[in-house]
């Protein structure tokens, strides 16, 4: 059968047919997504610009900050334009590369929360191996593999969902979803891409229980410490994140490993949508630097004028009797 989708596109779920209630989606995406990128981009700014913070862990995190702003951005901004111009088109050349960088960055996503832990475990429970394991060129060996990986990953996915032709357009998602386009195939061959699915998440939840296990190493070790502010510093991230991890795996899951022809709610669908989509990139942030001394520290020296002064001393008479700001000290 013709693939008419390739000239018509596909037609996304909206959140409500409701005028006013669009505007309010449109509002509320749309504050989640600037409070998910600048959140990013200052861990960004703030790992890049202070020496101190140049260790293994921060570059993990600087990637992982990178992949969170990739993947909101694959999504969001489409949703929130279709809902402020009342419209849920999705041209065909659009939903492929979304399909795409989706994937890759939820990918680099996983790998790199499990290469994080891995980062913990070593950093808690071998300190005096930390160095000679976590060298340099082992840490870059690491993140070009996850970034290598997660680019062939998604490679693979785009090239299994878009081979099949599709009967419809009507997608019942609020992006190009995977799942949801095997539900318009005119053929078997999207049995191939849920082959994929299948031993994608088997990978996934085999990453899962690798943080899981590792993440109970570190609470063992963490214990055993006989400083109670070791302990807390330790936990304050470790908990939160394997958190987080938890709630993006099973959401994800959920929506990838359930039959094609599953007929269950549209509207559970789009909350788990949502929830494994938008909560991990949205959170990282605020796991990784409220409770962190060291990332706020960088961050008040960075929204000083007089870190900005020294930073570009050309710009230093410009700076004379000019007031300094400082973040207030928690």
């Amino acid at each position: 059968m013709h693939n008419l989708t390739s000239t018509s596109g596909f037609l996304l779920l909206e959140f409500s047919q409701i005028r006013e209630l669009q505007i309010l989606h449109f509002f509320v995406f749309l504050g989640l997504y600037l409070i998910t990128v600048i959140g990013n981009l200052l861990i960004i700014l703030v790992i890049a610009l202070d020496h101190h913070l140049h260790t293994p862990m921060y570059f993990f995190l600087m990637n992982l900050a990178v992949s969170d702003i990739g993947s909101v951005s694959v999504t969001l901004p489409k949703s929130m334009v279709n809902s402020l111009m009342n419209n849920s088109h999705i041209q065909y050349a659009e939903c492929v590369p979304q399909v795409f960088f989706f994937f890759c960055f939820e990918c680099s996503d996983l790998i790199l929360s499990t290469i994080m832990a891995h980062d913990r475990y070593v950093a808690i429970c071998k300190q005096m191996q930390y160095e000679v394991i976590m060298n340099k060129g082992a840490c870059i060996q690491m993140i070009t593999t996850a970034w290598i990986t997660s680019i062939l990953y998604a490679v693979l996915h785009t090239a299994g969902t878009f081979s099949i032709s599709f009967c419809s357009n009507r997608v019942d998602q609020f992006f190009c979803e995977v799942p949801k386009l095997l539900k318009l195939s005119c053929s078997d061959l999207y049995l191939v891409e849920v082959g994929f699915l299948v031993f994608s998440c088997i990978s996934v939840f085999g990453c899962f229980v690798f943080i899981i296990v590792t993440y109970a190493w570190i609470l063992t070790a963490v214990l055993k410490m006989p400083s109670e502010q070791g302990r807390h510093k330790a936990l304050s991230t470790c908990l939160p994140h394997l958190l987080v991890v938890s709630v993006f795996v099973s959401t994800g899951i959920f929506a990838y490993t359930r039959p094609p022809n599953s007929n269950s709610p549209s509207g559970l669908d789009l909350v788990f949508a949502v929830i494994y989509t938008l909560l991990p990139p949205m959170m990282n942030p605020f796991i990784y630097s409220m409770r962190n001394k060291e990332i706020q520290t960088a961050l008040r020296k960075l929204l000083s004028l007089k870190h900005f002064c020294d930073t570009f001393p050309r710009y230093n008479q410009k700076c004379l009797g000019l007031p300094i700001i400082f973040l207030p000290r928690s």
